[in-house]
């Protein structure tokens, strides 16, 4: 098997929006510097990555392309070169050529951080295990925001994302930590 390629999921400014917190406040506050650590690893060892941007066509959205919240975080900046898939709906492959691109270089592994849990990440995740990439999704550097249900009961942050982090787990993807993806990356080396 190749090198597993770095998905990173809507890590745009947009999701700083205090209205995302409305139910309650985030979970992993550490998630944006494990990023950081990912995309830093993936660099030096020049392995493949891809920022996957939302372009939200919902008119209120944080995510709209002519709104402050479209550009990508501090932490999750790309490089020159790198590549940025746009999509507009939840899942990474939808009617975005993802898929094309990631067999088209012969890529049969991805590794996903990002957001939100159970809404992109989720969805792209279940999606690229669908397609049969061998799939990891690193359970500290993604997060989520607490959740109403049907029922009017509010969850947390973190029962919704270790809830959606079940819902992917085994099925669909394996679910690491930042440290152990980074150890199987990078045996035996200093990691960033």
């Amino acid at each position: 098997m190749n090198a597993p390629t770095l998905l990173l999921i809507d890590l745009q400014r947009a999701i700083d929006d205090p209205r995302w917190a409305a139910e309650g406040p985030r979970n992993n506050p550490e998630a944006e510097a494990n990023v950081a650590r990912l995309l830093a690893a993936w660099r030096s060892a020049g392995l493949p990555l891809i920022h996957v941007r939302h372009d939200s066509v919902e008119p209120h959205s944080t995510y709209r392309p002519d709104g402050p919240g479209h550009a990508f975080k501090e932490e999750a900046m790309p490089a020159a070169g790198e590549i940025v898939v746009a999509k507009r709906t939840n899942s990474a492959f939808i009617g975005t050529g993802l898929d094309d691109l990631l067999r088209g270089r012969g890529i049969t592994a991805v590794v996903v951080a990002g957001v939100i849990t159970n809404n992109s990440v989720e969805a792209t995740v279940r999606m690229a295990g669908n397609l049969g990439y061998a799939t990891t999704v690193v359970s500290d550097a993604t997060y989520t925001f607490a959740k109403r249900d049907g029922r009017g009961r509010v969850w947390s942050a973190e029962d919704v994302h270790a809830l959606s982090l079940a819902n992917m787990a085994g099925e669909y993807a394996a679910v690491a930590t930042t440290e152990a993806v980074l150890a199987a990356l990078l045996p035996g080396q200093a990691r960033p």
